[in-house]
């Protein structure tokens, strides 16, 4: 046996007792994606991984979360995106995961280099990194993968469901790269606690390598920026621990030292703990059980959405307001770039209706989704999100007390979101004359605004908790255009209601409304109005 090989041996062979043989390699590397689709055919059409899991996220329910790895989802082989769909971009840097590999036949690179090309991504390489051939690419977030030539890390169960043949498969995680302005201490820490330990070093990077043979590379990062959360930065690195007592085992070892772990948290396909390890990053601990298949059958992995027990909002209006995709091959939505950030849902069988969605004061495109699908579910919802923002939420308009607004935004935003619908329309087919738009207090503002600053471009509208906010209306001939305005009884805003629909009257609109005995919140006793009103104009 040469050298190199009883090194390799030492390095994969399980030690008998002790922390190091409860804990070893990486469980699985989780990152932040801003466009599921996009995210879907890189990592399942492109790469060839299988998509072993979709649940709602336990810490947001309102977030998707997609797991991919070889056949089984076999810890060591998944990658995670939290999908932060049209959210704010972060930025790599210290304190961070900067980088992911995943390990293919060194024999696969010159395929893998084919592939790209023929997919029109751009790579670098074929490069040697500690002795291995390396191929670098970015994914659709600009998130760097690299693809390691590790002829002796192989997965159990490699994936042969995709277009891919099976000898050049993504086998696993081959590991990840971690910035860190505190080098010595960071890899003390993964030493000490997670069962890594030296390979090698060279320049900035020292190269950490587990008995399950994936590797962390610790980078020293004195002189770079600090990392910044957000969509096409990594969250984490989580490590395998065999069970729950190496679990627990980990946790009293750390709370011994100066790292505060979080409380265990019961993820359904493992049980974790997370730390920051002294640089910054975030590391969690997961158990390898009880997995992937606890839910679904081995042959159906990935095809059910599934939400955390506690989830406040039902697994039907988590599907509602949840991003759709498509996995490759299958049509889906081809979305476009228009002034405003928008999503669809298409329900399983839609009847050809389309209901334009806006928002209230802090809510987003998907705010009304699940409140329009109990009323119409047939309809395609197609939701939209203000542009303006008051401390940090979306708004349709600038605010400057709670009963008077800034005037030239309401125009200016009003004339972007006509510019919106033409372009949807155009874009998606949509049937001016058959749309009806549903807005929400602000959102429904902006739509009361819109049919007198942008007369012909709403037929047909809910008016949601809506009052007047112009100071000075323009006239307009609203004759063909049928409204529906719900008000609260103990709104506050209420007592404005009867006014805006004198005047939508008097301007020619048909105009039905409704008191429900609620406030300004939205609720049930919407439904059967909205109900009642849609029937009435389908007739």
């Amino acid at each position: 046996m040469t050298f190199a090989a009883l090194i390799l041996a030492l390095l994969t062979t399980p030690l008998q007792s002790g922390l190091l043989s409860m804990v070893s390699g990486i469980h699985h590397v989780t990152a932040v994606t801003r466009k599921v689709q996009a995210n879907v055919d890189f990592y399942a059409g492109f790469l060839g991984m299988r998509l072993v899991k979709q649940t709602a996220g336990y810490e947001d329910a309102t977030q998707l979360h997609l797991f991919y790895g070889d056949a089984a989802g076999t810890p060591g082989s998944l990658l995670t995106f939290l999908a932060w769909e049209d959210g704010a971009p972060g930025r790599a840097g210290y304190g961070q995961i900067s980088e992911i590999s995943l390990s293919i036949d060194p024999a696969s690179i010159g395929y893998w280099l084919t592939r790209a090309m023929s997919f029109g991504l751009r790579s670098e390489g074929p490069a040697d990194e500690f002795g291995e051939p390396v191929l670098r690419l970015k994914d659709p977030d600009n998130i760097i993968l690299k693809l390691a030539g590790a002829k002796n890390l192989v997965s159990p169960a490699a994936w042969d469901g995709a277009s891919i043949p099976v000898e050049h498969a993504i086998q696993r995680v081959r590991g990840a790269t971690m910035l860190t302005e505190k080098p010595a201490e960071s890899r003390s820490f993964l030493e000490s606690h997670f069962g890594y330990r030296l390979q090698a070093s060279r320049g900035t990077i020292d190269r950490l390598v587990s008995q399950s043979g994936d590797i962390i590379d610790v980078r020293d990062a004195r002189g770079f920026w600090s990392g910044a959360p957000g969509t096409g930065t990594v969250d984490h690195v989580a490590f395998r621990a065999a069970d729950e007592e190496a679990l627990h085992s980990v946790r009293k070892a750390l709370e011994a030292t100066d790292a505060s772990p979080t409380n265990m948290h019961d993820r359904k396909y493992f049980r974790s703990l997370y730390a920051r390890e002294p640089g910054g990053t975030l590391v969690e601990l997961a158990t390898d059980k009880p997995g992937m298949t606890v839910d679904e059958e081995h042959a159906a992995l990935g095809g059910k959405l599934f939400a955390p027990p506690e989830a406040i909002t039902n697994l039907h209006d988590l599907k509602v307001m949840l991003p759709q995709f498509s996995m490759p091959g299958q049509p889906r939505i081809n979305y476009r770039e228009l002034p405003f950030v928008h999503r669809f849902y298409t329900p399983p069988d839609p009847d050809g209706s389309v209901f334009v969605l806006l928002h209230g004061s802090g809510g987003n495109e998907t705010t009304l989704m699940p409140l329009l699908n109990k009323a119409a579910p047939r309809a395609t919802l197609l939701g939209v999100r203000g542009r303006a923002t008051e401390e940090g939420f979306p708004r349709w308009y600038k605010r400057i007390t709670p009963f008077s607004f800034d005037q030239n935004d309401i125009k200016t935003e009003a004339e972007a979101f006509a510019a919106f619908i033409e372009g949807a329309v155009k874009s998606y087919g949509l049937d001016p004359q058959k749309v009806v738009y549903v807005g929400y207090s602000n959102g429904a503002n902006l739509l009361n605004s819109l049919l007198y600053l942008h007369p012909n471009l709403v037929h047909k509208a809910v008016l949601l908790r809506s009052m007047p906010v112009l100071s000075d209306y323009p006239h307009a001939d609203l004759k063909g255009t049928d409204l529906l305005v719900i008000s609260g009884k103990t709104d506050a805003y209420g007592k404005y209601a009867s006014e805006l629909e004198e005047r939508l009257k008097s301007s020619g609109a048909t105009v039905d409304s409704d008191v429900i005995p609620g406030g300004h919140d939205l609720g049930d006793a919407d439904i059967p109005i909205i109900q009642k009103w849609l029937l009435q104009e389908n007739r």
